[in-house]
């Protein structure tokens, strides 16, 4: 195992453990790699390896520090690695968005309170019925993140959250190329909303189900 690879697990296991709990601060660097019999050179390397994925939190001046552990903070780290994904690995992103958020939409279908229907309603009514590509790419994913945040998993919604990055640019190239994409977003949007509000879960989640498939199915065709 490498050295850098040894501290951190190492530091991992201190957190683990509960020796070191969310926002504790962590001993002097001196200190710490004696107590953990490392060198303060692969020390520093693990804990900039683990600030980068929200595990520990350096501030300049004062000291590093466990940070709150939060799931949607740890998760920020997934659409970091996510943008890195390669072209043929879209269709794989989308798949598991595929399974995720018609589950997350059932959810919400049930929780999901009569402003927020709202407000997601009055956010169609300003798309209009003829918006850029630009505009219904970013309308779509403040919608499916509104509705999300409704399933009151806030795990779910971050893992979505995340895993949207590398969709995006399909859905816009999708626009660019197929005539009837807006259009049939448009009322797939709706059909979903319409669902929402009459508390149906199993329509909800088909209806989002088909909305993904359609964009999934689309994109493949044309790789």
């Amino acid at each position: 195992m490498a050295v850098t690879d040894e501290a951190i697990e190492k530091i991992k296991g201190m957190i683990v453990s509960g020796s070191l709990r969310p926002g504790d601060r962590l001993p002097k660097e001196s200190e710490l790699a004696a107590e953990l019999g490392l060198s303060r050179n692969s020390l520093r390397e693990a804990v900039r390896a683990l600030s980068l994925i929200r595990i520990l939190d350096v501030r300049q001046g004062d000291g590093t520090y466990v940070t709150s552990l939060d799931p949607q903070l740890l998760l920020e780290a997934l659409s970091f690695v996510v943008d890195f994904h390669r072209d043929d690995t879209v269709l794989e992103f989308l798949a598991v968005r595929r399974i995720l958020e018609p589950a997350a939409t059932a959810m919400a279908a049930q929780r999901v309170s009569e402003q927020q229907l709202d407000a997601l309603s009055a956010q169609l009514d300003r798309l209009g019925g003829a918006p850029s590509v630009e505009e219904l790419v970013a309308a779509d994913l403040e919608f499916h993140r509104g509705i999300v945040q409704s399933s009151g998993n806030s795990v779910l919604c971050s893992l979505l959250d995340g895993l949207s990055g590398p969709t995006t640019r399909a859905r816009i190239w999708r626009g660019l190329t197929q005539e009837d994409a807006v259009s049939r977003t448009l009322h797939e949007h709706r059909a979903i909303l319409g669902a929402l509000r009459d508390r149906d879960a199993e329509a909800a989640r088909s209806w989002a189900t088909v909305h993904i498939a359609s964009v999934e199915q689309w994109l493949r065709s044309t790789l």
